[in-house]
Protein backbone atom coordinates (compact mmCIF):
# COMPACT_ATOMS: atom_id res chain seq x y z
CA UNK A 1 0.00 0.00 0.00
CA UNK A 2 1.03 3.61 -0.33
CA UNK A 3 2.96 5.09 2.54
CA UNK A 4 1.00 8.27 2.87
CA UNK A 5 2.14 10.38 5.79
CA UNK A 6 -0.44 10.38 8.52
CA UNK A 7 -2.22 13.68 8.65
CA UNK A 8 -1.56 15.78 11.73
CA UNK A 9 -5.18 16.85 11.79
CA UNK A 10 -8.01 14.53 10.88
CA UNK A 11 -9.36 14.84 7.35
CA UNK A 12 -12.07 16.92 8.94
CA UNK A 13 -9.94 20.02 9.48
CA UNK A 14 -12.46 21.47 11.88
CA UNK A 15 -11.50 18.73 14.30
CA UNK A 16 -8.24 20.57 14.73
CA UNK A 17 -9.85 23.47 16.49
CA UNK A 18 -10.93 21.29 19.38
CA UNK A 19 -7.44 20.03 20.09
CA UNK A 20 -5.64 21.80 22.89
CA UNK A 21 -2.47 23.66 22.06
CA UNK A 22 -0.50 21.03 24.00
CA UNK A 23 -2.07 18.28 21.85
CA UNK A 24 -1.27 20.13 18.67
CA UNK A 25 2.31 20.57 19.83
CA UNK A 26 2.60 16.88 20.65
CA UNK A 27 1.34 15.95 17.21
CA UNK A 28 3.77 18.17 15.32
CA UNK A 29 6.64 17.05 17.55
CA UNK A 30 5.86 13.36 16.95
CA UNK A 31 5.55 14.09 13.25
CA UNK A 32 8.88 15.91 13.18
CA UNK A 33 10.55 13.05 15.05
CA UNK A 34 9.32 10.57 12.44
CA UNK A 35 10.41 12.85 9.64
CA UNK A 36 13.88 13.16 11.13
CA UNK A 37 14.03 9.38 11.59
CA UNK A 38 13.24 8.81 7.92
CA UNK A 39 15.84 11.37 6.84
CA UNK A 40 18.35 9.50 8.99
CA UNK A 41 17.47 6.16 7.37
CA UNK A 42 17.78 7.55 3.87
CA UNK A 43 21.01 9.34 4.65
CA UNK A 44 22.51 6.11 6.01
CA UNK A 45 21.38 4.21 2.96
CA UNK A 46 22.94 6.78 0.66
CA UNK A 47 26.14 6.66 2.67
CA UNK A 48 26.33 2.90 2.15
CA UNK A 49 25.73 3.41 -1.52
CA UNK A 50 28.00 6.38 -2.19
CA UNK A 51 30.86 6.39 0.23
CA UNK A 52 32.67 3.27 -0.92
CA UNK A 53 32.81 4.57 -4.48
CA UNK A 54 33.09 8.32 -3.98
CA UNK A 55 35.55 9.56 -1.46
CA UNK A 56 33.31 12.09 0.20
CA UNK A 57 34.45 11.56 3.75
CA UNK A 58 36.67 14.61 3.74
CA UNK A 59 33.87 16.96 2.79
CA UNK A 60 32.63 18.64 5.89
CA UNK A 61 31.95 22.08 4.54
CA UNK A 62 28.57 21.55 2.96
CA UNK A 63 26.67 24.63 2.00
CA UNK A 64 22.97 23.97 2.43
CA UNK A 65 20.45 26.03 0.49
CA UNK A 66 18.85 26.90 3.84
CA UNK A 67 22.02 28.50 5.19
CA UNK A 68 20.51 31.88 4.27
CA UNK A 69 17.81 31.27 6.89
CA UNK A 70 19.18 32.51 10.18
CA UNK A 71 18.62 29.75 12.71
CA UNK A 72 19.28 30.17 16.42
CA UNK A 73 22.42 28.32 17.38
CA UNK A 74 22.24 26.30 20.52
CA UNK A 75 19.44 25.77 22.98
CA UNK A 76 20.10 28.88 25.09
CA UNK A 77 19.62 31.18 22.14
CA UNK A 78 16.55 29.35 20.88
CA UNK A 79 15.05 29.78 24.34
CA UNK A 80 15.68 33.52 24.26
CA UNK A 81 14.40 34.66 20.89
CA UNK A 82 10.77 35.69 20.56
CA UNK A 83 8.28 32.86 20.06
CA UNK A 84 7.10 34.58 16.89
CA UNK A 85 10.63 34.42 15.52
CA UNK A 86 11.10 30.78 16.44
CA UNK A 87 7.78 29.87 14.82
CA UNK A 88 8.77 31.78 11.71
CA UNK A 89 12.16 30.04 11.50
CA UNK A 90 10.48 26.62 11.70
CA UNK A 91 8.03 27.54 8.93
CA UNK A 92 10.77 29.03 6.75
CA UNK A 93 12.79 25.82 7.00
CA UNK A 94 9.76 23.68 6.14
CA UNK A 95 8.81 25.82 3.14
CA UNK A 96 12.40 25.80 1.90
CA UNK A 97 12.37 22.00 1.79
CA UNK A 98 9.12 21.44 -0.05
CA UNK A 99 10.38 21.75 -3.62
CA UNK A 100 13.77 20.08 -3.10
CA UNK A 101 12.22 17.02 -1.46
CA UNK A 102 9.57 16.71 -4.14
CA UNK A 103 12.22 16.83 -6.87
CA UNK A 104 14.40 14.45 -4.90
CA UNK A 105 11.54 11.98 -4.89
CA UNK A 106 11.04 12.41 -8.65
CA UNK A 107 14.74 11.57 -9.11
CA UNK A 108 14.49 8.56 -6.84
CA UNK A 109 11.47 7.21 -8.69
CA UNK A 110 13.45 7.25 -11.94
CA UNK A 111 16.63 5.68 -10.62
CA UNK A 112 16.84 1.93 -10.80
CA UNK A 113 19.92 1.85 -8.60
CA UNK A 114 17.84 2.55 -5.52
CA UNK A 115 15.44 0.22 -3.90
CA UNK A 116 11.72 0.71 -3.87
CA UNK A 117 12.28 1.39 -0.17
CA UNK A 118 14.24 4.56 -0.94
CA UNK A 119 11.65 5.82 -3.36
CA UNK A 120 8.83 5.21 -0.88
CA UNK A 121 10.78 6.85 1.92
CA UNK A 122 11.55 9.88 -0.21
CA UNK A 123 7.87 10.24 -1.07
CA UNK A 124 6.90 9.91 2.58
CA UNK A 125 9.48 12.53 3.56
CA UNK A 126 8.15 14.92 0.93
CA UNK A 127 4.57 14.41 2.17
CA UNK A 128 5.62 14.83 5.78
CA UNK A 129 7.21 18.22 5.20
CA UNK A 130 3.97 19.38 3.67
CA UNK A 131 1.87 17.97 6.50
CA UNK A 132 4.19 19.36 9.15
CA UNK A 133 4.04 22.81 7.63
CA UNK A 134 0.24 22.72 7.78
CA UNK A 135 0.42 21.45 11.36
CA UNK A 136 2.82 24.17 12.49
CA UNK A 137 0.58 26.75 10.84
CA UNK A 138 -2.30 25.39 12.92
CA UNK A 139 -0.14 25.72 16.04
CA UNK A 140 0.71 29.30 15.09
CA UNK A 141 -2.94 30.17 14.46
CA UNK A 142 -3.94 28.68 17.79
CA UNK A 143 -1.18 30.62 19.58
CA UNK A 144 -2.42 33.79 17.90
CA UNK A 145 -6.02 33.08 18.88
CA UNK A 146 -4.95 32.54 22.49
CA UNK A 147 -2.94 35.77 22.40
CA UNK A 148 0.33 33.95 23.11
CA UNK A 149 2.00 35.39 20.05
CA UNK A 150 1.10 38.52 18.18
CA UNK A 151 -0.40 38.43 14.72
CA UNK A 152 2.75 40.03 13.37
CA UNK A 153 3.72 36.81 11.65
CA UNK A 154 2.06 38.22 8.57
CA UNK A 155 0.72 35.88 5.95
CA UNK A 156 2.36 32.66 7.03
CA UNK A 157 0.00 30.88 4.72
CA UNK A 158 1.82 32.13 1.67
CA UNK A 159 5.03 30.25 0.87
CA UNK A 160 6.10 33.21 -1.28
CA UNK A 161 6.41 35.33 1.83
CA UNK A 162 8.76 32.80 3.36
CA UNK A 163 11.00 31.81 0.48
CA UNK A 164 14.65 32.73 0.57
CA UNK A 165 15.76 35.21 -2.08
CA UNK A 166 17.12 32.48 -4.33
CA UNK A 167 14.79 29.55 -4.01
CA UNK A 168 16.51 27.34 -6.59
CA UNK A 169 19.95 27.26 -4.99
CA UNK A 170 19.29 23.67 -3.92
CA UNK A 171 19.38 22.58 -7.55
CA UNK A 172 23.17 22.77 -7.35
CA UNK A 173 23.31 20.18 -4.58
CA UNK A 174 23.71 16.50 -5.26
CA UNK A 175 21.35 14.01 -3.63
CA UNK A 176 23.80 13.07 -0.93
CA UNK A 177 24.35 16.67 0.16
CA UNK A 178 20.63 17.32 -0.03
CA UNK A 179 19.99 14.44 2.36
CA UNK A 180 22.78 15.56 4.64
CA UNK A 181 21.28 19.05 4.81
CA UNK A 182 17.74 17.81 5.31
CA UNK A 183 18.82 15.49 8.11
CA UNK A 184 20.45 18.46 9.81
CA UNK A 185 17.49 20.79 9.27
CA UNK A 186 14.87 18.23 10.30
CA UNK A 187 16.80 17.79 13.54
CA UNK A 188 16.73 21.56 14.08
CA UNK A 189 12.99 21.67 13.36
CA UNK A 190 12.34 18.93 15.90
CA UNK A 191 14.45 20.68 18.56
CA UNK A 192 12.87 24.09 17.92
CA UNK A 193 9.37 22.62 18.19
CA UNK A 194 10.24 21.04 21.54
CA UNK A 195 11.69 24.31 22.81
CA UNK A 196 8.67 26.25 21.54
CA UNK A 197 6.32 23.80 23.24
CA UNK A 198 8.16 24.06 26.56
CA UNK A 199 8.18 27.82 26.39
CA UNK A 200 4.46 27.89 25.62
CA UNK A 201 2.84 25.07 27.58
CA UNK A 202 5.54 24.16 30.15
CA UNK A 203 3.03 22.38 32.37
CA UNK A 204 2.66 19.63 29.75
CA UNK A 205 5.64 17.37 30.23
CA UNK A 206 8.73 19.53 29.85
Amino acid sequence: GSMKAASICSSDQAGCHFLSLANLFDRVIQHSARMHGISNDLHSEFELYFLPSKNQIGRVNRNCHTSTILTPNGKEYAQRIAREELTEVILKLLVAWRDPLWHFHQNMAQQLTFSHFSSNKSLEMSDMVHELQKGVQKVAEKMQTLGIISNSLGNLGSPKALLASDGAEWRLMNDYDLLYCFRRDSNKIQNYLKILKCRTVPEHGC
